[in-house]
C-alpha cells in the first residue's frame, strides 16, 4: 500500500507490491488440472522454506524444454496455472510453477529477499532434473524475479519477461496522477530501492523475449522497451499486443506464434 506522509512524500514498502493471503481469507474454489491440463501429467513439487514450505506443480509431457513460471502478484496456482498450461502447452514445452510464500498452496511469510532467494532454489531444483533446458519466464512482479534468476545462474536457457518494468520508483510514479508529481514525492523502503530490472536484464545475454500490452497502465510499453534496450543478447525480441492491459497478454492470438517459435529455436540448440 501507499502511505501518505507530512510533506507530501509517499512511502512505499514491501507489501506494496508483495499481497500474501490473509488468514482466514476465502480464495476461489478449484485445482490446476480441472480445466483441462492437455497432455500434461501433473506432479507435486515441494521445498522446504526456513518458515513453511514451498510447494507448486511440475506439468510434464516429457517435452525438451521446462518452463520456469513466476506470476504476478495476485497469482494463484490453482487459480491461475490452467490458464498459463493452456498458453503454452501448444508450444510444447514441460511448465513448474510454484506458489509464492504465503500464498496459495504455500506457507510462510513473503518478503522480497525471501522470492528472491526461493527462485533461485526453484531453478536449481527444476534445472538438476533438465540441465540447461530450463526457460525462465515473469509476468509482471514475476518479471523482477525471473530477470534475477537470469542475471544470477548463467545455465538459464531463455528469459521471457511479460508485462514488465524497470523499477519500484518509475511503477510508483507511474501510479501517482500527473498532476500530483510536482507535490510528491515518492520514498521507497530499503528492499525496494535494490530492485533495478534494467540492470537485471543487462546482466544476462541469451535468448529473450518480452511480451507487453499496448495498453498497459500499470507496466506501461515506454518502461518495458527501456528493459528490453538493456539486454545485451542479439537474440532478443519485443512482442507489443495490440489493445492489451496487464493481464491477458499471453493469452493473445498475437503472443503465441512468437512464444512458441522462441521455444522451438531454444529446443533446436
Amino acid at each position: 500500500m501507499f502511505t501518505m506522509l507530512s510533506g507530501c512524500a509517499v512511502q512505499i514498502g514491501e507489501g506494496s507490491v508483495v499481497h500474501p493471503d490473509r488468514a482466514g481469507e476465502a480464495r476461489p474454489a478449484g485445482r490446476i488440472g480441472d480445466g483441462g491440463a492437455a497432455d500434461y501429467k501433473l506432479a507435486p513439487v515441494s521445498l522446504a522454506a526456513d518458515d513453511g514450505q514451498l510447494n507448486g506443480v511440475h506439468a510434464s509431457a516429457g517435452n525438451a524444454l521446462t518452463v520456469l513460471y513466476f506470476g504476478g502478484n495476485g497469482f494463484h496456482l490453482d487459480q491461475h496455472g490452467d490458464h498459463v498450461l493452456a498458453a503454452v502447452g501448444p508450444c510444447r514445452a514441460d511448465v513448474v510453477m510454484v506458489d509464492y510464500r504465503g500464498y496459495g498452496r504455500s506457507t510462510g511469510v513473503p518478503t522480497i529477499a525471501a522470492l528472491k532467494e526461493d527462485a533461485l532454489r526453484e531453478f536449481d531444483l527444476v534445472n538438476a532434473q533438465a540441465p540447461g533446458r530450463v526457460i525462465v519466464h515473469g509476468q509482471s512482479l514475476g518479471s523482477f524475479i525471473a530477470a534475477y534468476v537470469a542475471q544470477q545462474r548463467p545455465a538459464v536457457r531463455g528469459l521471457v519477461l511479460e508485462s514488465t518494468t524497470t523499477n519500484a520508483r518509475d511503477w510508483a510514479n507511474n501510479m501517482l496522477p500527473w498532476y500530483a508529481w510536482p507535490f510528491v514525492r515518492v520514498e521507497l523502503s530499503e528492499p525496494l530501492r535494490g530492485i533495478d530490472n534494467v540492470v537485471a536484464a543487462s546482466g544476462y545475454a541469451g535468448p529473450a523475449l518480452v511480451l507487453e500490452g499496448s495498453e498497459d497502465q500499470v507496466t506501461p510499453p515506454r518502461l518495458a522497451r527501456r528493459v528490453y534496450d538493456a539486454l545485451p543478447s542479439t537474440e532478443k525480441r519485443m512482442v507489443m499486443v495490440p489493445g492489451a492491459g496487464h493481464n491477458g497478454v499471453l493469452s493473445s492470438a498475437a503472443v503465441r506464434p512468437a512464444y512458441c517459435e522462441f521455444v522451438r529455436q531454444l529446443a533446436a540448440k
